[in-house]
């Protein structure tokens, strides 16, 4: 039964009140949730265990630290099916729109979506809600490979 199965989320960002409330968030709707500072500490943990889906800010200890991050767990076989959402306050702090325009552009960010700090709660939800299902649905459809004609 898989309402018993909880999915895990990392959390990965160096502002700890967003690690808390994000995290309290996630777990008080059925997640496990495991936060990390940065994203070498996260990838060391992602060694030992793969997460369901990743909650990454954009920077961190460089500019572009959550997009390094995000290409390297979707260039990695083992945390390529890894949905990766970037969270980031970079429009409202430095005026600069990273905004993506496409799903190409979140592509070669590396990303699967992109929410944009403050997070709203229902929004964050929802969109971690709609990754692990596309992710679910995929798996199941691309159990025999690709199915494009």
């Amino acid at each position: 039964m898989t309402a018993d199965v909880r999915e895990t989320v990392f959390l990965v960002d160096d502002d700890p009140d967003f690690l808390d409330i994000n995290g309290g968030l996630l777990e008080g709707n059925g997640y496990r949730v495991e936060r990390f500072a940065n994203p070498a500490e996260a990838l060391r943990r992602m060694g030992e265990g793969v997460p369901d889906l990743v909650v990454s800010d954009l920077m961190m200890e460089q500019f572009d630290a959550g997009f390094s991050f995000a290409r390297q767990v979707k260039a990695d076989e083992r945390f390529g099916g890894v949905p990766v959402i970037i969270v980031t306050a970079v429009s409202r702090h430095l005026g600069l729109d990273l905004s993506p325009r496409s799903a190409e552009d979140l592509a070669a960010m590396g990303a699967d979506a992109w929410l944009e700090k403050p997070v709203d709660g229902a929004r964050l939800l929802a969109t971690v809600r709609d990754l692990l299902r596309r992710r679910d649905e995929a798996r199941a459809g691309g159990a025999g490979g690709e199915g494009t004609s």
